[in-house]
């Protein structure tokens, strides 16, 4: 069961629109069976949206949220830039917690919030690291 949880910030309605897409992101990974190890990983260089445990792999998920297609998929915003952001803080985060032996995986999940019921896309591996 999915919820969509209205925008708490007034400013900007993109913070609610993102912070529900990586809601609605979270319990679709725990539905197949991810265990999530932390969400917003934040350093001065960017943020992960959500870091989680595949089985024996570490997957490190970029989460794009849209309220409609008028500005392209959620993927066209996943570009080589923010790969190689996702990627280097990805690697801060695996020297900082010493995980340099585990498998890696960057994962990127769509998600449409559309006006019956969201849908939500997975894609494994969406790319490779990008330093």
């Amino acid at each position: 069961m999915f919820f969509v949880r209205k925008s708490d910030n007034k400013r900007d309605p993109r913070i609610g629109t993102g912070r529900t897409g990586e809601d609605l992101a979270v319990c679709y990974l725990e539905s197949h069976g991810y265990t999530i190890v932390e969400r917003n990983y934040r350093m001065r260089i960017g943020e992960i949206d959500i870091i989680a445990r595949d089985g024996e792999c570490l997957v490190f998920v970029e989460v794009k949220t849209r309220r409609s297609s008028r500005f392209g998929s959620p993927f066209d915003a996943v570009d080589f830039r923010k790969q190689q952001q996702v990627s280097r803080v990805a690697l801060a985060f695996m020297t900082q917690n010493r995980c340099g032996e585990m498998p890696v995986r960057f994962d990127v999940i769509g998600v449409h919030l559309e006006k019956q019921s969201p849908r939500i896309e997975l894609i494994k591996n969406a790319f490779e690291y990008c330093g």
